[in-house]
């Protein structure tokens, strides 16, 4: 598939895709005429950049960390990530701690919803 078309089944602009592949994260074929070629699996590789980007991680991590995710039906390549277990577990805390940060935030906007008076309706 071209990239107009990998950009309407993940709903990542043309432009974001092309930052993917300059960060090293996509690697399409070319034709001979230059245009970009994407296979199926790219619609799914897109799916996990464009998760481990809401989840607040650099473009740099993502690219050594994107292998480690591709295996077969989806399940990780451990053997081609050994040598970033170190960094993968430092990710992964980072993640759970902005998630207890993120749910001490939910709390406390709860509090001051339940504290706060309603308003009425007429």
């Amino acid at each position: 598939m071209r990239i107009g078309e990998l950009s309407r089944q993940t709903g990542v602009s043309i432009r974001s895709l092309r930052y993917y592949e300059e960060q090293n994260l996509l690697h399409p074929a070319r034709l001979s005429s230059g245009y970009r070629v994407y296979d199926d699996a790219d619609v799914d590789r897109v799916h996990r950049i464009q998760a481990l980007l809401s989840a607040g991680l650099s473009t740099h991590k993502i690219e050594h960390i994107l292998p480690c995710l591709q295996g077969h039906e989806g399940d990780p390549v451990a053997l081609a990530c050994s040598d970033l277990y170190d960094e993968l577990v430092a990710e992964r805390d980072e993640l759970l701690d902005r998630i207890d940060a993120l749910r001490a935030s939910v709390t406390a906007l709860d509090a001051v919803i339940t504290a706060s008076p309603q308003p009425t309706t007429t």
